[in-house]
């Protein structure tokens, strides 16, 4: 099942097994169980604390990976290929008794919860946003015995996709019920099953000192500024929704220098590892509410806590626009979705619709074209505006259409899924319906600052105003990457404006603090 370079890799981490792993299998003559089988027997044939169990499940195709001295239960039901081979190795070793990477008050948080959580997650294997579910809740059934985790291959496992009306991932059950969709954290989990898991947090933050710079936002900008910070020896804190940002929903990175190719996770855990490499304050899983000036900078919390900081850097990043008809919301996650890598394989074998004619959106449709059974583009505009080779190669693909001047007006289901749209064509005013099964939004992002719009400087569009050294309208608050105007939103240029804020806080910081060195020297 799995080639040389993969078994020498997964070899090297069994070596850090310290307690017996058993396998418990449960496979039927199909393609896809029978390759789980043979996955299992390379793992037996690495590892003499590994041993294989056959048993009838609830899904034959799925892999127990359970503990007999612990009583941990961890299942794939489907193959853990592709982004959850990791999930796969990180399983083995935590069941194995490698230790994991968690505070010792998050561990015993998890011993503490009472009662019995039965997690089901579904996923797409090439959801790369899964893996972050995947492992969050994994973590926890390794540590507590009276909680469970079970990975579904959503595209395996259709029937149960149907009649949950799954479909967008990661979608995640607890004990049966709907317990959240999307991307989520272990801290996120932990604040929704511990009710008093979020005022602790906020007591925690309200105590902390001063920060020289107090950096909003988690992604490159906010990345990059905190560590040119820390190396200029300030105080530095980062409050970070989701660290990361949009970052962590990109799949394929072909343009950062020096990097000839990467995904948005990899990037991602580089960026928050180099970032622990300092002494950088990072409070993750924060949402920031309101800003307030004066002596020092106030940030209050959503969760009641408050900072202060002699300078904040902004860098809260964007999110993805939506089209604001009627219907979205209501099918937001049941047929209108925002990831086509993630989710582009629950629609196998059917038909969906592309809303967004630029880069993102030609890429979607040529990924999703080879899934779907058809794809139509709806353009606003009277050309594409992406690049010549993709929509050349879009053109070249015989299951695309493209249809330009079309404004979506609604979104149409029958009341638990989505089954078309409704359009106008902008040069006739003519209105046209499509029976369809999903829709992927891809038409640029809306920068996160409306929390600010009474107290800074923002374009039309809603992005923070800033001068060449990255301040912006309020003295001593700086911002950077993709919530500003600058005139292109790249990873790489993101990072390089994060760098140049930063250097513009301590620039004020020093020019500020000098009066009151220079009296203290007298």
């Amino acid at each position: 099942m799995l080639d040389t370079n993969l078994k020498n890799q997964l070899n090297t981490y069994l070596q850090n097994l310290k307690r017996p792993v058993e396998l418990v299998v449960s496979a039927d003559s199909s393609p896809k169980a029978q390759e789980l089988k043979a996955l299992a027997q390379d793992i037996e044939s690495l590892s003499p604390l590994v041993s294989i169990t056959e048993a009838e499940g609830k899904r034959m195709s799925s892999m127990k990976v359970t503990s007999v001295e612990t009583q941990t239960d961890i299942t794939f039901a489907g193959l853990p290929m592709g982004h959850e081979f990791t999930s796969l190795v990180l399983a083995l070793l935590h069941t194995g008794g490698h230790p994991l990477k968690l505070d010792d008050e998050v561990i015993d948080q998890i011993k503490a919860l009472p009662g019995e959580y039965h997690f089901e997650t579904y996923v797409s294997l090439s959801c790369q946003n899964c893996p972050d579910v995947v492992q969050a809740l994994n973590m926890m059934a390794a540590i507590n015995p009276n909680i469970t985790n079970v990975m579904i291959d959503g595209s395996l496992f259709q029937t149960e996709v149907f009649e949950r009306d799954i479909l967008a991932v990661p979608s995640v059950y607890l004990n049966g019920k709907v317990f959240a969709q999307g991307r989520i954290s272990l801290t996120e989990i932990l604040n929704k099953l511990d009710t008093g898991a979020a005022a602790r947090q906020a007591e925690v933050i309200a105590e902390k000192e001063a920060f020289d710079v107090l950096v909003v936002g988690g992604g490159p900008a906010g990345a990059s500024a905190a560590i040119y910070a820390a190396r200029k020896g300030l105080r530095t804190g980062i409050v970070a929704d989701k660290f990361g940002g949009q970052v962590a929903e990109t799949v394929g990175i072909e343009n950062f220098i020096s990097v000839k190719a990467t995904e948005g996770p990899k990037l991602v855990a580089n960026l928050e590892a180099h970032v622990h490499e300092y002494d950088v304050d990072i409070m993750d899983n924060q949402r920031a509410l309101s800003l307030k000036s004066g002596e020092l900078f106030e940030l209050e919390l959503e969760n009641g806590a408050k900072l202060r900081s002699k300078t904040v850097l902004l860098a809260t990043g964007a999110r993805w626009r939506e089209m604001n008809v009627p219907g979205e919301q209501e099918y937001r996650g049941k047929g209108v979705a925002y990831c086509p890598h993630c989710d582009g394989p629950l629609f196998k074998g059917k038909s969906v619709a592309v809303i967004g004619g630029g880069n993102s959106g030609i890429e979607a449709a040529i990924d999703l074209a080879n899934i779907v059974e058809h794809v139509t583009v709806l353009e606003f505009d009277t050309n594409l505006r992406a690049d010549e080779v993709l929509q050349r190669k879009a053109a070249s693909m015989g299951n695309i259409k493209i249809i330009t001047q079309a404004m979506t007006t609604e979104v149409v289901g029958d009341g638990k899924r989505v089954n078309g749209l409704n359009y106008t064509d902008r040069a006739t005013g003519e209105s046209h319906h499509l029976e369809l099964a999903g829709i992927f939004v891809q038409i640029g992002l809306v920068p996160n600052s409306e929390w600010l719009k009474e107290t800074i400087s923002l374009t039309e569009r809603g992005e923070i105003i800033v001068d060449g050294k990255g301040e912006t309208s309020l003295p001593g608050a700086f911002a950077a990457g993709d919530v500003t105007n600058s005139a292109y939103k790249q990873i790489i240029i993101a990072m390089g404006s994060g760098a140049t804020a930063s250097l513009g806080a301590f620039d004020y910081l020093i020019r500020h603090s000098a009066p009151e060195q220079s009296q203290a020297a007298a």
